[in-house]
């Protein structure tokens, strides 16, 4: 993402009790609830302990004019504990039924947490390690969501539609889930929308049927995906579907008022892809593309996976940017919002990488820039000190740094280039931590990089110049 920090204001706590008189039991298994949240250093309540989804099958009913959708979620996950009580995290909507293999669960609300009990006779279902489904039907008028630093996420009106964005955890806003990075899982996605307008989505279109007055397009997410990196825009735009010299599938949705400003950039998507491929290993998903929506539809691009959305024509600088995250951030996602610099610092990098192959700037002079920038010294990248600061300076460019002190670390770029196309392998379709980073590296490289970790990574001050 750039250049924006997302993070959500949860909505003031009420509590409705849906489905009385359907109460769970034990059944015979000593069952616990699920926790509800994951303890993330930045968002405590973000997603929810007990299971890992593995598919949401998501499907839109959408009335763009009243803002309003009706909706169902099939919701698959693997138990793992006895579960007599679980939660999913929903912001604003209003849940019309939920039910747990088949039979009908009862519903609690709090905030923007959704606690299901099921029925006694189906707790068996829910045992360590257990595959079990969830149905949830649900309705009403998404939640535009602000975050501390000011900026929306959630679903976003447009002047003819919607986009839904997540990062961080905005996807509460349009579908009940575990909203967070840590839980990754496939989508089916469908959306019937009026007629002359579009559904874009994740992954691949495989289907686009026309009903009278509504359009249906069926959208399918293979490659696992964290939820904040899902999204569904609606409106008007051009699309355009081709396929890279390398068998990539490429989808385009562009607004028809930005179609010509933006083509130009655009018509560049197979070249940044390989030219990333190349020095970070191949890219990871069978589809690519862009959705590119009017100036001022948000603050911000955003790396949805297999195509990044962007608020108007974007510039080349941002595309390579974004197109980075397919690799950093969405097929190697972080385990927690702590470790987002693994993200913003590798797409900032590409970017700097990029201009020294493609316009003359030597990675040199982009690292003087950003070390002599006091913005990025106000905190240490792997330790921002609060939630509304993990998309700033510090994150980016100064998560760029330590990538390049790495590369002199290993003192020769086809090693290095070795070194990051062997960690998007390792990681491929995961999540990994600071942590996890560091050890690799070290473990790559045969090196002890402890001084490099303390004073790139975590130091709290501006290091003396050293000819980097």
């Amino acid at each position: 993402m750039r250049p924006t920090a997302l993070f959500l204001a949860f909505v003031t706590t009420t509590v409705v009790s849906l489905a009385a008189g359907c109460t769970g039991g034990t059944g015979g298994v000593e069952g616990t609830p699920g926790a509800a949240g994951l303890h993330d250093p930045y968002f405590p309540k973000a997603g929810n302990g007990g299971y890992d989804v593995t598919h949401y099958d998501l499907t839109f009913d959408i009335d763009p004019a009243a803002q309003r959708i009706r909706s169902t979620a099939v919701i698959t996950a693997r138990a793992t504990q006895d579960l007599s009580a679980f939660n999913l995290d929903l912001a604003g909507l209003t849940v019309d039924s939920a039910k747990v293999e088949g039979r009908p669960a009862a519903v609690n609300r709090a905030g923007h947490e959704l606690t299901l009990r099921p029925a006694a006779e189906v707790e068996r279902h829910l045992r360590k390690g257990r595959t079990f489904r969830t149905v949830v039907h649900y309705s009403g008028s998404p939640l535009t969501l602000t975050d501390p630093d000011g900026s929306k996420e959630g679903w976003l009106r447009t002047a003819d539609g919607s986009v839904a964005l997540g990062e961080p955890v905005g996807s509460m806003a349009w579908f009940p889930g575990n909203d967070h990075p840590s839980d990754k899982a496939t989508y089916d996605l469908t959306a019937t929308v009026p007629r002359g307008l579009t559904a874009v989505s994740n992954g691949e279109l495989t289907s686009r049927k026309v009903s009278g007055a509504t359009t249906t397009y069926h959208w399918h997410t293979a490659e696992p995906m964290a939820s904040y990196l899902a999204t569904l825009v609606v409106g008007r735009f051009d699309t355009k579907e081709s396929t890279t010299p390398d068998g990539i599938k490429v989808f385009t949705a562009v607004d028809p008022k930005v179609a010509a400003a933006s083509a130009r950039t655009l018509a560049r998507i197979p070249e940044v892809v390989r030219w990333e491929a190349e020095r970070f290993g191949p890219y990871p998903f069978s589809s690519t593309g862009a959705i590119v929506g009017r100036p001022h539809d948000s603050g911000y691009a955003l790396e949805t996976q297999n195509r990044p959305y962007f608020p108007g024509p974007p510039t080349v600088g941002v595309l390579v940017h974004e197109m980075a995250h397919q690799w950093f951030g969405d097929s190697v996602t972080p385990a927690s919002w702590r470790d987002m610099w693994l993200n913003e610092g590798f797409a900032t990098y590409a970017e700097w990488l990029w201009k020294a192959d493609k316009e003359g700037v030597p990675v040199r002079r982009s690292f003087d820039a950003a070390f002599a920038d006091d913005a990025n010294w106000a905190f240490p990248p792997a330790r921002p000190p609060s939630a509304a600061d993990i998309s700033q300076d510090p994150v980016y460019e100064r998560g760029a740094m330590v990538i390049h002190k790495i590369r002199q670390a290993v003192g020769d770029d086809r090693r290095f280039l070795a070194l990051v196309a062997g960690w998007t392998k390792a990681h491929r379709y995961g999540t990994a931590s600071t942590a996890d980073f560091t050890a690799y590296v070290e473990r790559t490289t045969g090196k002890d990089l402890t001084d490099l970790w303390n004073t790139w990574l975590y130091g709290k001050g501006r290091p003396a110049p050293d000819g980097s």
